[in-house]
């Protein structure tokens, strides 16, 4: 979704940056170890909501309503265990593009303004990224969950 439509209400003090890449931040909780979200960059437009822990939005709207219902599933190779039986096709190539106009539209329209991850005067993460290398994440066992990429309603 675009990151301008993401607020903070409460609890900026516990969020907390990884990255695996010099490209991709990953947002948790602290304090509970929840994920969050990626974002690839103060001025990319997109932020990837880590839905799993939601059930419902501040109006009390199923996931699915307050999201879209799912449309693809991407990096599938990279997860661990079966997929769900209502998992959704994977990504084509006209579902990119769709995405890609969405997101140009985002990017021109300003819906990339405010990024809460990022401070906007200085574009630094709102937390210190911790760098985690390739190593210490095999040692992990960092195996990541297929995403499946959800529609935006609005």
């Amino acid at each position: 979704m675009p990151t301008g439509r993401v607020r903070f209400v409460a609890g900026t003090d516990a969020v907390c940056c990884l990255q695996f890449s010099g490209k991709v931040f990953r947002w948790y909780a602290h304090c509970c170890r929840t994920p969050i979200s990626n974002t690839a960059g103060p001025r990319f437009p997109v932020v990837g909501l880590i839905h799993a822990f939601m059930n419902q939005d501040a109006d009390g709207r199923s996931r699915d309503a307050a999201l879209g219902a799912p449309l693809c599933r991407i990096f599938e190779r990279s997860a661990i265990g079966p997929l769900p039986p209502d998992a959704p096709a994977p990504a084509s190539l006209g579902l990119f593009a769709r995405r890609g106009v969405k997101l140009l539209g985002w990017w021109l329209g300003g819906l990339g303004r405010p990024n809460p991850f990022f401070d906007h005067h200085t574009n630094a993460p709102i937390s210190e990224p911790r760098v985690i290398a390739p190593s210490e994440r095999i040692a992990l066992g960092h195996h990541p969950v297929a995403p499946i990429v959800r529609g935006i309603q609005r």
